[in-house]
């Protein structure tokens, strides 16, 4: 059995045609499921559904009155649809404001979008770094606060990979907002260090082999430090 990853849901269900609202025959707006359990507990079955927000709904309308006369609630319905399926059902809102939270909007979906073609852009960039061992395209991506978190992440890992003793003095000396990105950034330096098989003199900072007894830099005893 394929299971399909939250991702790759969205990508399906965006692609969709909005269906049409049965009782006030408006188009319905994608909305991603929050995460707490709904109804009977067991969830709510799909992570994004399509919900009619127009307050001058019937259903949207008559449900204050319906709630309040029967359960002594003050709260209404909007009608949700499962998507790919001609399934509508109602889910209670208790204010005008109810769920608004979680629609995800033209604007929403374009800078998704976006966000994922920007991706693809930069990952494709380091493949072409990493191929052509170019340290340098690695470190001006992972500089760049422009591009996404995930592509900055991934050049910090393969600077570790392709990265000389001319990319240490760079990477370290910038400070990472994402400390995500600044742990891997420190295991990269690690890793340059073990390939090239050099280290930190522990007085001066400056970079030497890892065998060396004295700094060539500053001529302090690093024997065992």
């Amino acid at each position: 059995m394929t299971f399909e990853t939250r991702e790759q849901v969205f990508e399906r269900v965006a692609a969709m045609e909005k269906p049409i609202c049965p009782h006030c025959k408006q188009k319905m707006s994608l909305w991603e499921v929050p995460p707490i359990n709904f109804s009977d507990g067991l969830g709510w079955g799909e992570p994004f559904l399509f919900l009619c927000f127009n307050d001058e709904c019937s259903m949207y309308v008559n449900g204050w009155d319906n709630i309040r006369d029967n359960y002594a609630h003050n709260a209404s319905y909007r009608c949700i649809n499962y998507p790919g399926t001609t399934n509508f059902e109602c889910m209670p809102v208790f204010s005008p404001m109810g769920a608004k939270g979680q629609i995800l909007d033209d604007d929403v979906l374009l800078q998704q979008e976006a966000l994922k073609e920007a991706t693809k852009r930069g990952f494709s960039m380091l493949a072409d770094a990493y191929v052509a061992k170019d340290e340098e395209q690695a470190i001006r991506i992972l500089f760049d606060g422009t591009e996404p978190a995930s592509v900055r992440l991934k050049a910090a890992e393969m600077i570790g990979d392709i990265g000389t003793i001319d990319a240490l003095e760079p990477i370290k000396n910038i400070k990472f907002g994402n400390q995500v990105i600044a742990r891997m950034v420190e295991e990269s330096v690690k890793k340059i260090h073990e390939r090239t098989f050099t280290r930190e003199c522990p007085f001066c900072a400056e970079i030497v082999k890892k065998r060396a007894k004295v700094c060539k830099h500053c001529d302090k005893d690093i024997a065992g430090k």
